[in-house]
C-alpha cells in the first residue's frame, strides 16, 4: 500500500519563554533564558534553587476554579496548548469526522505534584486513608489526551506515550504512522510536563543530574560549553496538529511543514547515562533518514537533544559527525534547551515546534550561554552559538533522548522543497 503524506497544520505552545507560539518564537530568536529562582515552593534546603517555570500562567484564565482543581498542572498545560493548536489549524469541529481524529500525547511522568501532595497529606495524618477521589484520575499520564478528546469529542486513537524525555517525540512518530497508514485524518499530538515540584527537584538532585549554578540561574543551561554541570528542570507543553496531506489541502489549511520521517532506537546501555560512543543516537538518526527516504546531505538544521550534561552533549555531537560526515560542518546545529531548558516529556514537542518555526522564518535560534570551548567537541561544527543566524532551511531534524536509553528522532521538510 502507498503511505499517505502527513503535514503539520497547527501549533500551540506553553513554555518558560512564551505562552503562545508567537511569544515562544520571539523568545527563541532573541536568545531569551527562561530560568529563575523557584517560586512554587521554598527551595532553600535544595541543592538546586532554580528552574524554568511558566511565567504569567493563571489557570483561572482557562478553567473555572472547580474544573482546575480536577486537573494536575500537566493536564492543564496539555489542554491549553492543544486548544491553541486546534484553533491555529482552523479545524471545523462541526464538520470534521471525529471518529478519524485522534489524540496521541507524551508525558514522561504525569501528575507528579498530585501524587506528591496526596502522599504528604496521608503521611501527615493518623493513618486514616483520606484521599481525594480525583487523586488517581488527576495523576495518571493518559488523562491528558483523555481530557483533550472529551473536550472536543475526538473519537479516534487516544493514548499517552511514556519514554521519559523522548515521550512527545514518540507520540509524534505514532501520530505520523497512524495517519500514514490511513487510520486517521487528523491527530492532536505533542506533550506536557509539570515536574517543578518538591519531588521532581529533589529526585533529580539526588541523581546529581541538575545544574547547581544557583548564583546565575539564567546562564545555568549551557549546552556544549566546557563548564556545563547538568540540565535545568522546566515545565510546559507543546502541541502539533498532524493531518493527512489531501485532507488538509481539501479544506485549504495552512501547512507549516511535511513530517517526512521518524526514527527510534535504544542505547541498551544504562538507566540514565548515554552510551559514550553515541551508538544508539547514531542509529536513531540513520533510522529516521531511512524512514524519510532522504540522504544525510539533505539536512540543513538539527535541533539537538543538547541537555547541557557533561556526557550527553559530547556523545550526541560525536554521533552527528559519524552520521553526516563532511556535511556535518554545513549543518546549523543548535540546542534550544539553552533557553527553554529541559521540559522532559514535553521536550520533543516544543523542540519540533522550534525546528518548524526556524524553517518558517529562515532563522536558526541560538545556543545561548556559551563562553568556554570544550576541547572534546569538534570545532568545525556550527553550533549557532549565542546569536540567531539566518538560514534557508528545507529539511530540519529534531533529536530527543530519554532516561532508559530511549532515542527518538523526527524529520520535517518544507512542503515545496
Amino acid at each position: 500500500m502507498e503511505l499517505k503524506r502527513v503535514v503539520v497544520t497547527g501549533l500551540g505552545a506553553l513554555t518558560p519563554i512564551g505562552n503562545t507560539i508567537s511569544e515562544y518564537w520571539e523568545g527563541l530568536k532573541n536568545g531569551k533564558s527562561g530560568c529563575a529562582p523557584i517560586t512554587y515552593f521554598d527551595a532553600e534546603k535544595f541543592k538546586t534553587k532554580f528552574a524554568c517555570e511558566l511565567k504569567n500562567y493563571d489557570p483561572q484564565e482557562h478553567f473555572d476554579r472547580k474544573e482546575a482543581r480536577k486537573l494536575d498542572r500537566f493536564a492543564q498545560y496539555a489542554l491549553v496548548s492543544s486548544d491553541q493548536a486546534i484553533a491555529d489549524a482552523g479545524i471545523n469541529l462541526d464538520e470534521v469526522d471525529k471518529f478519524r481524529v485522534g489524540v496521541i500525547w507524551g508525558a514522561g511522568i504525569g501528575g507528579l505534584e498530585t501524587f506528591q501532595n496526596e502522599v504528604i497529606n496521608f503521611a501527615e495524618g493518623d493513618g486514616t486513608p483520606r484521599f481525594n477521589p480525583f487523586f488517581i484520575p488527576k495523576m495518571i499520564a493518559d488523562i491528558a489526551p483523555g481530557n483533550i478528546s472529551i473536550k472536543h469529542g475526538f473519537m479516534g486513537p487516544n493514548y499517552t506515550t511514556v519514554s521519559a524525555c523522548a515521550s512527545s517525540a514518540n507520540a509524534m512518530i505514532d501520530a505520523l504512522n497512524y495517519i500514514r497508514l490511513g487510520h486517521c485524518d487528523v491527530i492532536v499530538t505533542g506533550g506536557s510536563e509539570a515536574a517543578v515540584t518538591l519531588a521532581g527537584m529533589g529526585g533529580f538532585n539526588a541523581m546529581h543530574a541538575l545544574s547547581t549554578r544557583n548564583e546565575s540561574p539564567e546562564t545555568a543551561s549551557r549546552p556544549f560549553d566546557a563548564t556545563r554541570d547538568g540540565f535545568v528542570l522546566g515545565e510546559g507543553a507543546g502541541a502539533l496538529i498532524l493531518e493527512e496531506y489531501e485532507h488538509a489541502k481539501k479544506r485549504g489549511a495552512k501547512i507549516y511543514a511535511e513530517v517526512v520521517g521518524g526514527g527510534m532506537s535504544s542505547d541498551a546501555y544504562h538507566m540514565t547515562a548515554p552510551h559514550p560512543d553515541g551508538i544508539g543516537v547514531e542509529r536513531v538518526m540513520l533510522n529516521c533518514l531511512r524512514d524519510a527516504g532522504m540522504s544525510p546531505n539533505q539536512v540543513d538544521h538539527i535541533n539537538t537533544h543538547g541537555t547541557s550534561t557533561p556526557l550527553g552533549d559530547v556523545a550526541e555531537l560525536k554521533a552527528i559527525t559519524k552520521v553526516f560526515g563532511e556535511h556535518a560542518k554545513d549543518i546549523h546545529i543548535n540546542s534550544t534547551k539553552s533557553m527553554t531548558v529541559h521540559l522532559l516529556g514535553a521536550a520533543g514537542a516544543i523542540e519540533a515546534i522550534a525546528s518548524i518555526l526556524a524553517m518558517e522564518h529562515s532563522m536558526v535560534p541560538p545556543t545561548i550561554n556559551h563562553t568556554t570551548v570544550d576541547e572534546n567537541i569538534d570545532p568545525s561544527l556550527n553550533l549557532t552559538l549565542n546569536k540567531a543566524e539566518p538560514r534557508k532551511i528545507k529539511v530540519a531534524m529534531s533529536n530527543t533522548f530519554g532516561f532508559g536509553g530511549h532515542n527518538a528522532c523526527v524529520l520535517f521538510k518544507k512542503l515545496d522543497a
